[in-house]
């Protein structure tokens, strides 16, 4: 593990940073299994994960994160898991409010799957002095996105902007509808390491690669 001296001295190098990064956290379930624990067992310390990659994302000045709370389609999961990941994501916005950030809760609030704690998030809210502008995916499906834009003529998420690097923990290679509009320029790394062992370092890893990719974007 690299000190903080050493994370600190990195960014210096990078040629190109993203403005929004994209989170995928994939592998809770996974990560309690090697550990004999229920498969729910996962999510807090998933939180924990959340906030070392953020503490790294904030130093590097990066302006927007995206990151998947939960799916529509999570939810068919058993009701013990369901209930482990909604209260995961109640206790990350518990300790984001006290930061320095932006949240707004990114998916559909009239479904009795998305927490009550949360839907006064649904709008965007400064915590502290403001800081990082962060989108937390929570009850999210790429057809309730369109369905808002065919149904309003605006996205559900229509203030969140095009993603620049998706980072995606957990070993595999694909979008699992993440903002689909949003992501279609964007780069993807994928890290094998299951989103509860996720550090700084991990952000780190992808910046180098970030690096090496066509900055283009089709051009």
């Amino acid at each position: 593990m690299r000190s903080k001296k050493a994370f600190a001295e990195r960014p210096a190098r990078y040629v190109r940073m993203p403005r929004h990064l994209g989170i995928i956290p994939d592998g809770n379930r996974r990560w309690a299994d090697q550990r004999s624990l229920p498969r729910g067992g996962g999510y807090l310390p998933g939180v924990d994960a959340a906030f070392r990659v953020l503490e790294e994302i904030e130093r590097l000045g990066v302006e927007e994160v995206s990151i998947y709370g939960f799916t529509k389609e999570n939810v068919r999961r058993p009701s013990d898991q369901r209930h482990e990941f909604q209260k995961a994501c109640v206790e990350a916005v518990r300790r984001l409010e006290r930061m320095n950030a932006e949240l707004r809760a990114v998916g559909d609030s009239r479904s009795p799957m998305f927490p009550e704690e949360l839907l006064k998030y649904t709008e965007r809210t400064v915590f502290g002095s403001g800081g990082t502008k962060i989108n937390l995916l929570i009850n999210y499906s790429w057809k309730w996105d369109v369905e808002m834009l065919m149904g309003t003529g605006t996205l559900g998420s229509h203030d969140v902007s095009p993603i620049d690097l998706i980072i995606r923990w957990g070993g595999r290679s694909r979008l699992s509808g993440f903002l689909p509009i949003q992501s279609v320029y964007a780069d993807i790394y994928v890290l094998d390491r299951l989103w509860p062992d996720g550090s700084g370092e991990d952000v780190y890893e992808a910046l180098e690669w970030y690096q090496e990719q066509d900055p283009t974007r089709g051009g």
